[in-house]
C-alpha cells in the first residue's frame, strides 16, 4: 500500500496529499495517526500543552448509539423509533468539548455549528443527518476543540458550493492561529492556505515540495481526458419495459417531530426523461428518493405513483426496488463489504445490501461482462472491504446498473471517485441514457460531475421547490 514515503513538514506548512484513487493517500493518513501497522518511523514534535495533539476527519464518521450499539442499518436514518437512541449533534459535541461549564461549552458549540451552517440541527439525532450534514458534524467536532495538527480525508464530499466556501476560511484562519493542516482534497481545488505539496503514486512518493513548484500538467483537464471503455464490451441492453408516467407525486409532505422538510411537493416524471435533483445540504433531497425507493415510511402518508400505480396499493417493496438502479453514500456506508467484489455487484439483482441468494450461470456471465466493461476483472474475488473506496464505489455502480433498470437514481454517484474515474462515469451515466429510454434522476454537488443528458431540474430550497428546464449544453452551469 505504501513503499518508501518520506518527508519532514516543517511548522507553519499545510500539506495537500494528492494522487488517483487506491494510490495510498488515506493509508498514509492513517499510519500518521497510527491507527494501522507500518514499519519505519513517524515522529511528531508539537507543543505539549496543546490537546488534542493530533485529529482525523474520516470519510465517514462512526458513532454508538444510546444503547451502545455501533451496528446500524440502511434506512434506519428515517425510523423514528431508533432517532430517539442516538445520541443528538449537542450531546457528542458537549462531551467533546471536556468542558464543565455548560454555559461556556454551549456557547462555543452554537459558534461552531452557527460558522458551519447547521444550528438549527443542534438537538437533530446523528441518524437522521444526511451525507452532507454528517460531514459538517464531523467537521465541527474537530474544529470544536482544534487540535495542533488536523487531517482531513476527502473533507469537501457532500458538500454544497456555499458550505465548500466557507469551510476553507475556517481551515485559513486555523492555520494561521497555528494549526497544522494536512488535507486530502480529492478532485476539488487547492485552497489557498495549503503551502506543500505530496504526490503519491501506487504506494510511492512522486512528488514533495513547495506547492509552486509543482507541475500542474500533472492534473489532466477535463477536456483533454479520453474515456476508455470499449463499447463493444458493454452489456447489451434490453428496452421492453413500457410505463408512461414513472413517478408522480402530489402534494407530498415530509416531517420529522415539528421540522418540516419538504411541503407541498408536485412532480411527475415521465419515462425517458432525466432529471437533476438539487439543493444544498439538508434541502431533502434523500427524502425525496427514498420516498421513490420504498424506503421511507412516509410514503404510505402521501400520495405518490410508481410506474404507473398508486403507492400501497398492494405492491411489496421489492416490486418498486426490481424497476429501480439505486446508488447512494448512505447505501455505500450501510453496504455488506465482507462479500466479494463479484457478489456485490450481483446482489443487485435481488436488491440486497448482500448476496443471500444463488446466482444463475446467465447472471454471473452478465457480471463478468461488466466487470471487463469497467477494466475490474482483477478484482472479482477480492473482499469489496479490501478494494479502494474509488473501486468499491465502482463496484456499486456496476450493480446499481447489473439488472438493466427503467429507473436509474444516482445520489452522488462520483463521490470519492478520483477525476478521471468521475470523468468516465459521467460518460459512461451519457451513452446509457443518450442511447436508451432510460429515465435518470441525478445528485451531484460537484459541477464537474452533472451528465450532459439532463434536461430538467428539481430544486429544494427551504422546504419549498421548483422546476424548470435546461438543454444539455447548459447542464454543467446550473450545479
Amino acid at each position: 500500500m505504501l513503499d518508501g514515503v518520506s518527508f519532514t513538514l516543517q511548522p507553519g506548512q499545510h500539506l495537500a496529499l494528492l494522487g488517483d484513487s487506491g494510490s495510498g493517500k488515506t493509508t498514509l493518513a492513517n499510519a500518521i495517526i497510527h491507527k494501522i501497522h507500518f514499519t519505519g518511523n513517524i515522529t511528531t514534535a508539537f507543543d505539549p500543552s496543546v490537546s488534542p495533539v493530533i485529529e482525523m476527519v474520516e470519510q465517514r464518521y462512526s458513532f454508538k448509539n444510546l444503547s451502545g450499539i455501533t451496528d446500524f442499518y440502511y434506512q434506519q436514518r428515517f425510523n423514528s423509533f431508533d432517532a430517539d437512541d442516538a445520541p443528538t449533534i449537542f450531546q457528542v459535541l458537549l462531551k467533546k468539548s471536556g468542558l464543565t461549564n455548560h454555559k461556556v461549552a454551549s456557547d462555543s458549540i452554537n459558534t461552531v455549528l452557527q460558522v458551519l451552517g447547521i444550528a438549527h440541527l443542534k438537538d437533530s439525532p446523528l441518524i437522521q443527518l444526511s451525507s452532507g450534514e454528517h460531514k459538517r458534524f464531523q467537521l465541527a467536532k474537530a474544529l470544536l476543540n482544534p487540535p495542533a495538527l488536523l487531517i482531513l480525508d476527502s473533507p469537501y464530499i457532500g458538500l454544497d458550493v456555499t458550505v465548500r466556501a466557507e469551510l476553507n476560511k475556517i481551515l485559513s484562519g486555523l492555520a494561521n492561529k497555528g494549526t497544522q493542516i494536512i488535507l486530502i482534497p480529492g478532485t476539488f481545488p487547492l485552497p489557498d492556505f495549503i503551502t506543500h505539496i505530496a504526490s503519491i503514486e501506487k504506494g510511492r512518493l512522486s512528488f514533495f515540495g513547495d506547492k509552486e513548484n509543482f507541475s500542474t500538467e500533472d492534473f489532466i483537464p477535463e477536456e483533454d481526458i479520453k474515456v476508455i471503455y470499449d463499447n463493444t464490451l458493454l452489456p447489451a441492453s434490453d428496452e421492453d419495459f413500457e410505463s408512461g408516467t414513472i413517478v408522480k407525486m402530489k402534494n407530498v409532505h415530509i416531517q420529522y417531530g415539528e421540522h418540516t422538510i419538504l411541503q407541498n411537493l408536485d412532480w411527475e416524471i415521465n419515462q425517458g426523461e432525466k432529471w437533476l435533483l438539487k439543493g444544498r445540504n439538508g434541502a431533502g433531497k434523500s427524502s425525496v428518493l427514498s420516498m421513490i425507493t420504498g424506503d421511507h415510511p412516509q410514503a404510505y402518508a402521501n400520495e405518490i405513483f410508481l410506474f404507473g400505480k398508486k403507492r400501497g396499493s398492494g405492491e411489496t417493496i421489492w416490486d418498486i426496488k426490481k424497476n429501480i438502479g439505486y446508488i447512494s453514500p448512505e447505501l455505500h456506508a450501510y453496504f455488506d463489504k465482507n462479500i466479494t467484489c463479484f457478489q456485490a455487484i450481483g446482489s443487485g439483482y435481488f436488491d440486497t445490501i448482500g448476496l443471500f441468494r444463488k446466482l444463475s450461470t446467465a447472471q454471473q456471465e452478465k457480471i463478468m461482462q461488466w466487470l471487463n466493461f469497467l477494466q475490474m476483472a482483477d478484482i472479482k474475488d477480492k473482499p469489496l472491504h479490501s478494494v479502494a473506496a474509488s473501486l468499491q464505489r465502482m463496484i456499486l455502480l456496476a450493480r446499481t446498473l447489473i439488472k438493466n433498470p427503467p429507473l436509474l437514481i444516482l445520489d452522488e454517484p462520483c463521490q470519492g471517485l478520483d477525476y478521471k474515474q468521475s470523468v468516465e462515469f459521467v460518460a459512461l451515466t451519457d451513452h446509457i441514457c443518450l442511447h436508451s429510454r432510460k429515465t435518470l434522476i441525478y445528485v451531484s454537488h460537484d459541477e464537474s460531475a452533472i451528465p450532459s443528458c439532463i434536461q430538467k431540474v428539481l430544486q429544494l430550497e427551504k422546504g419549498t421547490h421548483k422546476i424548470y428546464s435546461i438543454n444539455k449544453t447548459a447542464a454543467l452551469a446550473v450545479a
